[in-house]
């Protein structure tokens, strides 16, 4: 009887100290602060996404992964992945490059879309990605927004 109570005091312990691993966090503020073409393949473009990711936390966040999806017009265009690894210190910010590939595919996909709605203002978007780290130190986010892209009959 002794050893059962003693496990269910060691068990209830360990219960408590799990519930404080998994506090709950401020989400990340997170920018696109750029975008740099590089190298290709024949049937796909790829570029480099810059982001600036804001930590409002009095935590720092380990990541050693990146992952990211963006969708235009509802539409998947890009995703891309890195195995970054690194911390944002508490209350900072740091900016992380993660290449990204657009394939003929989803660029013809996009196209079609876009000759439905004959309209490059205020396309709609959403960035979603994930920072890696470990089993419950992921940190996802999403990014919501509209493009403004200019149009092919501006008067100069």
């Amino acid at each position: 009887m002794r050893r059962i109570i003693g496990l269910s005091f060691f068990l209830m312990l360990l219960s408590l100290n799990a519930c404080t691993l998994l506090q709950r966090h401020d989400p990340l503020n997170i920018n696109v602060v750029g975008i740099e073409p590089l190298a290709s393949q024949e049937l796909e473009m790829r570029f480099a996404v810059k982001l600036r990711l804001q930590n409002p936390n009095d935590i720092a966040i380990d990541y050693n992964g990146v992952a990211l999806d963006l969708e235009v017009n509802g539409r998947t265009l890009a995703s891309g992945v890195s195995d970054q690894a690194s911390t944002i210190a508490r209350f900072s910010e740091t900016v992380l490059s993660v290449p990204v590939s657009i394939s003929a595919f989803s660029v013809l996909r996009q196209t079609l879309g876009l000759s439905q709605t004959q309209r490059l203002d205020n396309l709609p978007y959403v960035l979603k990605g994930k920072l890696a780290g470990g089993l419950f130190g992921t940190v996802r986010f999403v990014d919501r927004g509209t493009l403004d892209l200019p149009s092919s009959t501006a008067n100069w």
